[in-house]
């Protein structure tokens, strides 16, 4: 299990066009003792348990000042040794690795160090005001596996500037880089941004659902079949970030993950069927019961896309692998 304990804007050198932390992590304190009354909190329902991870999130925990992140990599020790977790991860600019630092989070069992990339196209991350170059991607990623952390990169879809080509020659340099595990945001138009204000004046256009689970499916199809473990896609939706008012526009779905699965798979059923030769078909669809609605999609949409080409009528049924088998209804 990981515990998140979040730490806001905290060490963050830059305002990213698209970020409100406290809005996104529905956290207000990013004080030392914020960060105990966080862990206090956690103590409450998790059970404890050395494989649970304790997570500093929210802002870029190695651009603190050093004493800052031995003060808060301290005050994690005193409650490892009450068995509530062990080892610890943290999330953190490309630009804010170095080897004392590193040093430092071995010295605290930090394990997993999670990189806010979002991309690796420099005019997309100038355009978003990141402040840290593809370039310092690579080099910060390279330096994590060196030194034997597990390593995370986490990327946006949506992003200003951000078309098909530039999401593709990143998913290939994530995909060279080969980190641990990944994970994908869709851009939200969250109030109190740049970006909201860009969205108000007619500069920005934010993805719908569907063509954010269009974009993503790609890098989620290369990352898995690259080996490397996409931990999820979407923003976990939480009472602060769900609120009215902080969602201004943008691609938000309470399971996003599962909408780009199921997107995935209409399009893969749907160049099968494009295969067939001209004619009528019954289309039987073999999977699992705990799949099924997930290749139905959502509302039974991939069904009604499969339908819509004339040439299919779907059927299902039960079984340990999914497969999809045409029979012409002439042959029947």
């Amino acid at each position: 299990m990981i515990l998140p304990v979040f730490i806001l804007h905290a060490g963050c050198p830059y305002q990213c066009i698209f970020c409100n932390q406290r809005t996104i992590s529905g956290e207000q304190d990013s004080s030392l003792e914020g960060a105990r009354r966080q862990i206090e909190g956690l103590l409450a329902w998790a059970r404890p348990d050395p494989s649970n991870e304790l997570a500093f999130y929210g802002g870029s925990f190695t651009a603190l000042p050093m004493d800052r992140q031995r003060a808060l990599l301290e005050l994690a020790e005193t409650y490892r040794a009450r068995g509530l977790f062990g080892p610890l991860r943290l999330s953190t600019r490309p630009d804010a690795i170095t080897l004392e630092i590193l040093a430092l989070l071995r010295e605290h069992q930090v394990e997993t160090i999670e990189l806010g990339a979002q991309s690796l196209d420099d005019r997309v991350l100038a355009a978003a005001r990141r402040g840290h170059t593809g370039a310092q991607v690579r080099e910060a990623s390279q330096l994590i596996r060196q030194e034997g952390f597990r390593l995370g990169l986490q990327l946006m879809v949506g992003l200003p500037g951000q078309g098909k080509e530039s999401l593709a020659a990143t998913c290939r340099q994530v995909v060279e880089i080969h980190p641990d595990l990944v994970r994908i945001y869709p851009v939200l138009v969250i109030a109190g941004t740049p970006l909201a204000e860009l969205w108000r004046q007619g500069s920005y256009r934010a993805l719908t659902v569907d063509e954010a689970a269009a974009a993503c499916w790609p890098l989620y199809h290369a990352f898995t079949r690259a080996g490397i473990r996409v931990i999820r896609m979407g923003l976990q939706p939480d009472r602060e970030l769900c609120a009215p008012g902080h969602i201004l526009a943008g691609p938000f779905h309470p399971a996003f993950g599962e909408k780009v699965k199921s997107w995935g798979i209409g399009q893969q059923v749907l160049r099968k069927i494009a295969e067939q030769p001209s004619g009528n078909y019954n289309m039987v669809i073999t999977c699992p019961d705990k799949m099924a609605s997930l290749v139905r999609g959502q509302h039974r949409s991939n069904v009604r896309l499969w339908e819509q080409t004339g040439k299919v009528r779907v059927f299902f049924q039960t079984g340990e692998t999914f497969e999809v088998m045409f029979h012409d209804r002439k042959t029947l």
